[in-house]
């Protein structure tokens, strides 16, 4: 691509097509990485604000409509501690709710998930001997899924 600038010179702007490919590739993975699934039951309604959606440990008294099942995880929350994670899940399960116009969701679960681990080591040696120390830490997240509803008539 060519821009001229208000004086008269001439810049050329070339656009990599690995950088290009790279940064796709990244916002795949980092859509991909908070992704929350629904499984459609029933008829979805207009969309309202997660703010209106109530989550439910139990069926709420009263008739009810199932919308959807919903699962998501906490992946991609950049939360560390439990509370966070758990935090994460509930506003991903109220957001995917308000979209399909539920305003209840009928909470199934939360669970910790193994998702890896990170570890680092350093040593020294000489001809006498050596010694090393190394440090090894789990990462886990939190997975959890629910009932999109519909209360009232």
């Amino acid at each position: 691509m060519t821009l001229t600038k208000p004086g008269g010179s001439v810049r050329s702007v070339a656009h990599s097509s690995k950088t290009t490919a790279a940064t796709v590739a990244l916002t795949a993975l980092l859509l991909a990485a908070c992704a929350t699934s629904h499984v459609m039951l029933g008829k979805a309604r207009p969309p309202i604000s997660p703010e209106e959606v109530q989550i439910y440990d139990h069926p709420p008294p009263g008739p009810y409509q199932e919308i959807a099942r919903l699962d998501t995880s906490s992946q991609g929350s950049f939360s560390f501690t439990a509370q966070g994670k758990t935090d994460a899940i509930i506003r991903r399960l109220k957001a995917e709710a308000a979209k399909l116009g539920a305003n209840g969701v009928l909470l199934e679960g939360i669970a910790d998930q193994v998702s890896g681990s990170i570890g680092t080591a350093a040593g020294t040696g000489g001809y006498s001997g050596g010694g090393g120390i190394g440090i090894n830490a789990g990462l886990s997240r939190k997975i959890g899924g629910g009932l999109a509803i519909y209360v009232g008539q």
